[in-house]
């Protein structure tokens, strides 16, 4: 079975970079058909960081984006810095 892609790219908006710095969150468009699960697994083994929680939003132009709450506070700042987000 092919594995395919959960993570495609990180979403950089002004309200992403606010979630980053106040409520130690970072915001990921995904796959069309992935979930909650398998965004936490993929995350924690990609980047190395604790999931605390994963919120799944659909926008108006058919996006999934999944906004990721990390455990360890300051985190968010720390891995948008190696991602060069913010």
């Amino acid at each position: 079975m092919e594995r395919r892609p959960v993570l495609l790219y990180p979403r950089v908006t002004e309200k992403t970079s606010r979630a980053i710095e106040t409520e130690n969150k970072v915001v990921f468009v995904v796959s069309p058909s992935s979930t909650k699960e398998e965004v936490k697994r993929e995350f924690e083994q990609t980047y190395g960081h604790k999931v605390s929680k994963v919120n799944i939003v659909r926008t108006m132009r058919g996006e999934k984006l999944a906004h990721v709450k990390l455990k360890e506070a300051g985190r968010a700042a720390e891995l948008a810095m190696r991602l060069k987000i913010l």
